[in-house]
């Protein structure tokens, strides 16, 4: 079953979804098989290929890699927030406060989530220059989308995380991935939604984005 959204209703509507994955259907093999395939029709750096998505459903694994889910999110840090992001983030009251109560509701029922998706990328970018880092997520992000955009329209709910950023090491090794050759780029809950009806996202105006022709 695909939803009847307009091009435009899909890239507008297409949600970090976290308090309405329904945590009680699971997701049939074929509908993820059907995203993958639309995912790798994305564009890849110099069509080299080098995606790789591991879906996770097995209960007893699930656990698993959910349990590195919380345990990388305790120790997760970030850059420092800057004055400007700030702004950003709190131009619209109270939407922050929405995300990261998301974020506490979906830690809270991680064991509970019927699939993970962790997307993968060939060659390591540890300490590499920018334009090396540039090639490499330039070539896996755009299929992650893909595949986000494709479960949107099929009813399923995902959200980008890179929880498993601080301890990609531990995933790497119980999903059985070599390491040193492959790089976990996101940790993908996916789910159907509850319900359907997503909106666009309350953001900053266009103004604050958009430069022509210079800075």
């Amino acid at each position: 079953m695909t939803l009847n959204l307009t091009p435009d209703e899909l890239l507008s509507t297409t949600r970090a979804v976290r308090k309405r994955l329904d945590f009680t259907r699971p997701v049939p093999r074929e509908l993820i098989e059907e995203c993958v395939d639309l995912a790798v029709q994305a564009p890849t750096g110099r069509n080299r290929q080098r995606w790789h998505f591991l879906v996770v459903t097995e209960p007893a694994q699930r656990r698993a890699v959910a349990d590195i889910f919380l345990r990388a999110l305790a120790v997760a840090g970030g850059q420092p927030l800057t004055e400007r992001d700030l702004w950003r983030m709190n131009y619209h009251s109270g939407s922050t406060e929405r995300v990261f109560d998301g974020l506490r509701h979906l830690a809270a029922n991680i064991h509970r989530v019927p699939a993970f998706v962790i997307p993968g990328v060939e060659g390591r970018t540890d300490h590499a220059p920018v334009t090396v880092q540039a090639g490499a997520w330039g070539s896996i992000l755009p299929a992650v989308w893909s595949f986000m955009l494709a479960a949107r329209a099929r009813g399923l709910g995902t959200v980008w995380t890179t929880a498993q950023g601080p301890l990609e090491r531990e995933l790497a090794q119980v999903l059985g991935v070599p390491y040193e050759e492959v790089m976990l780029a996101a940790f993908i809950p996916l789910a159907f939604t509850l319900g359907t009806d997503f909106k666009p996202a309350p953001r900053i105006p266009r103004e604050e984005v958009l430069h022509w022709d210079r800075w």
